[in-house]
């Protein structure tokens, strides 16, 4: 029989190979951080489709697979698919000393990767709606001394600045507020969802000439209270549309132009690329 020790290491290797990161640290921080201390008591409910298994006995070895695993069924509330988040996670490619904020954080786990990964000197601010969540998720990243659990509304409430943006609820657009908290060079990953048909993860990175964005895969969050549900001035787009955005504006800054993909009231999407040098 193999040791937890050993089927925590072997998880984390496959998180690493599918994140395919240069940073060795995510596989060593995949295999410390007990998933299982942030999940509650098993035997655990496991996420299959349209349908639920539950764990045949609470032996953590039943869940360091790639596994959604039930925070509240009810809700629709889940510990996320590892092998999503550890490749968003090496593709934002924290750093020590950056500045994190997790938008969704549930109770804990990914917060608590990202702790690890920004140490020495950096922090997490965890945003979390749910109350019940949020208690949880304070009492479970206690022993991660920089990271801190805000029980709020992540929309509306201030975010701190920030090197990295996590987003794990969906949206039609990310609000101005959270555009703004990013540094220079900062990075945010989000579920954009501007309608049912269209579920995409996002990259934006601020740049010196803007919001660089980079749609690199099908996504599917719950939706983010507050900021899912487009009004009915905006400009939709199709898929196609959507994967072509390059680069975010606001709208206070930059009209609307002929490059628009997609109008959410203050922020539109064009196909622009910022990054682009003159006369490519």
């Amino acid at each position: 029989m193999s040791s937890i020790e050993d089927i925590r290491k072997f998880y984390a290797r496959l998180m690493a190979a599918n994140a395919a990161s240069s940073d060795p640290r995510l596989e060593e921080v995949f295999a410390t951080v007990p998933r299982e201390a942030f999940l509650g008591p098993g035997p655990w409910t496991i996420v299959a489709g349209s349908g639920k298994v539950t764990t045949p006995s609470a032996d953590p070895a039943h869940i360091y697979q790639n596994v959604l695993v039930a925070l509240d069924a009810d809700k629709g509330i889940n510990n996320g698919e590892p092998f999503l988040h550890a490749m968003w996670i090496g593709k934002l490619a924290p750093k020590p000393g950056e500045a994190v904020t997790h938008i969704g954080a549930g109770t804990g786990y990914y917060s608590a990767v990202l702790a690890r990964l920004v140490s020495p000197r950096g922090t997490v601010t965890a945003f979390e709606l749910d109350g019940r969540l949020a208690e949880l998720a304070r009492k479970n990243l206690e022993i991660y001394g920089n990271a801190t659990v805000v029980h709020g509304d992540a929309v509306t409430t201030p975010l701190p600045p920030s090197d990295i943006i996590y987003v794990n609820a969906g949206v039609v657009a990310p609000p101005v507020g959270w555009l703004k908290a990013l540094r220079p060079g900062g990075r945010m990953i989000f579920p954009w969802r501007p309608s049912e048909r269209v579920p995409l993860a996002v990259m934006v990175t601020r740049t010196e000439k803007g919001f660089a964005c980079d749609p690199f895969m099908r996504s599917w969050f719950i939706p983010c209270i507050g900021a899912s549900v487009a009004d009915l001035a905006a400009k939709i787009p199709t898929r196609e549309q959507a994967m072509r955005s390059r680069s975010i504006w606001l709208t206070g800054d930059k009209a609307p132009d002929r490059t628009a993909t997609a109008i959410f009231g203050d922020v539109w999407f064009s196909t622009k690329d910022v990054r682009a040098k003159p006369g490519s």
